[in-house]
Parts: structure tokens; C-alpha cells; sequence
């Protein structure tokens, strides 16, 4: 039964890396979503529905399009593809933790904050559009899932963790603000409310492995050359990577570290 939930779950994150693709190319641009279809980005020629099936499709056309054959960018499938191993593995794991209720929120988390990580390294920031409608949609999901497992307090604890990591990227951009931006600090209340509704070790620990995350990406720029001290990095992605990391890692660590504790 599960293996069965687990095939559908990815097929469903197939369907919605093959969306993130419009989202992540139209959103920055100030783009509808909805109109015009689907083209080609050379000749402007609407795909075919059977072209546009994920992975499946630019397969078919061996990476061209099929009107100006014109090469089609490979990250296209890739997205595709990596939403839907994302969406498998966190389902996998919010079932294996007892929190099936919780994983409409979490796959909302991991399908926007791949489509922002995306965004943010091709211009640099983290769309209104994609970080403030995820507050009220994270909003009612964890309240229903609270409301299904009768559990309470993992909402409030939510909501808290999501003002105290706001209020803490506040701080340090408000502090240091040439090394963070306020998409960031948006970001971060987001964040907070995922990772603090499974406990306040995994708000602990994602938290700073974006930090972690962010710092060996920026040791390893200065090895090579290919930057300095001041050369900005995009911190979203970082941000995003950290907490679904924590998704998988936070109890282990926990329990490990209270084990040294004795």
C-alpha cells in the first residue's frame, strides 16, 4: 500500500516540477501562469500536450524542439524529475515519523522553496508572489493537520518558531544589511513554521545547517577564485536546503547529542 501511495506521490510531483518550470521562468517576469500556453522560448510555438508529458516529453524530442528544433535547456526535466524524488522521500519520511497529516504542508514547502532556490539563483531574489501566499497556506494546512491528529500544540509551536526565526533574519539583516536581503527575512518565517511543527530541534538544527550550507558554498568560491569575501551568494537556497535536510536528520541528531549528554 504504501510502495502505491509512494508511485502516485511521485507522479503528482512529476505533473508539479513540469508547473515549477513556468513558475520559476514567468514569476521573476511578472508573468501570468495561465496565459499564453506553454512554447517554445526560440520560435514562441505552443507545445503539444504529448510533448509537454514530464521528463517523458523532452526525451521524446531529444532535448529540441519539435517546430524550430532549437535545443531545450536539459534543467527543464531535471526540475521535474528532482520535484518528484522530492516528493517521494518526504513522504516517505513524514510517514515513517507519524505525520501523514502534515504532508500536504510539507510537499507545499518542498515545491515552492525549490521553485524560489531556482529563482533566486538566476536574479537574485525571492518573489513576493511565491514567499506570502505560502503563510496562509501553510497556515490553514498545519491547522488542519492539527486538527486531525488533535494535536495543538505542534500548530502553536509552529507559529511561534516561525515569528522567532523571522524576527532573528530581522536582526541580522537589520544589523548587517549588505549580507542579507528582506526576501530572506520572509523567507525565514516560512521556514520557521515547517520546522518548528516537528520540534524545536529541527528549528535548531535547519536553521543553522543553512548557515553551515552557506558558508563551505562561500569557503569553497574563495578556494577556487571564482569570488571574495564580499561576493554576494544567493541565501535562499541555503535556507531551503537546511530545513529539508532537518526534515531527515533533526531527531537523529537530537537524540545522538542528548545521548553525549547522557
Amino acid at each position: 500500500m504504501i510502495a502505491w501511495v509512494l508511485v502516485l506521490v511521485g507522479l503528482l510531483g512529476l505533473a508539479i516540477g513540469s508547473f515549477l518550470n513556468v513558475v520559476v521562468y514567468r514569476v521573476p517576469r511578472g508573468e501570468s501562469l495561465v496565459t499564453p500556453p506553454s512554447r517554445c522560448p526560440s520560435c514562441e510555438t505552443p507545445i503539444r500536450p504529448w510533448h509537454n508529458v514530464p521528463v517523458v516529453g523532452w526525451l521524446v524530442l531529444r532535448g529540441r524542439c519539435a517546430s524550430c528544433a532549437a535545443p531545450i535547456s536539459a534543467r527543464y526535466p531535471l526540475v521535474e524529475a528532482a520535484t518528484g524524488l522530492l516528493f517521494v522521500v518526504l513522504t516517505a519520511r513524514l510517514l515513517a515519523i507519524g505525520q501523514a497529516a502534515a504532508l500536504p504542508a510539507f510537499l507545499w514547502f518542498g515545491a515552492v522553496g525549490l521553485a524560489l532556490s531556482l529563482i533566486d539563483l538566476d536574479v537574485r531574489r525571492l518573489p513576493n508572489a511565491l514567499v506570502l501566499p505560502s503563510y496562509p497556506v501553510l497556515a490553514v494546512l498545519l491547522a488542519a493537520a492539527a486538527w486531525w491528529q488533535g494535536d495543538w500544540w505542534a500548530l502553536a509551536r509552529a507559529a511561534i518558531s516561525a515569528a522567532a526565526l523571522y524576527a532573528f533574519f530581522f536582526a541580522v539583516a537589520f544589523a548587517y544589511p549588505g549580507g542579507m536581503g528582506f526576501g530572506d527575512v520572509k523567507l525565514a518565517g516560512v521556514v520557521g513554521a515547517v520546522l518548528g511543527w516537528l520540534s524545536w530541534s529541527a528549528l535548531i538544527i535547519g536553521a543553522f545547517t543553512g548557515f553551515l550550507l552557506g558558508a563551505m558554498v562561500g569557503v569553497v568560491v574563495i578556494a577556487t577564485g571564482r569570488g571574495g569575501r564580499k561576493t554576494a551568494l544567493p541565501f535562499g537556497p541555503f535556507m531551503i536546503a537546511g530545513a529539508l535536510l532537518a526534515v531527515f536528520v533533526a531527531a537523529p541528531i537530537a537524540d545522538w547529542y542528548t545521548g553525549l549528554l547522557g
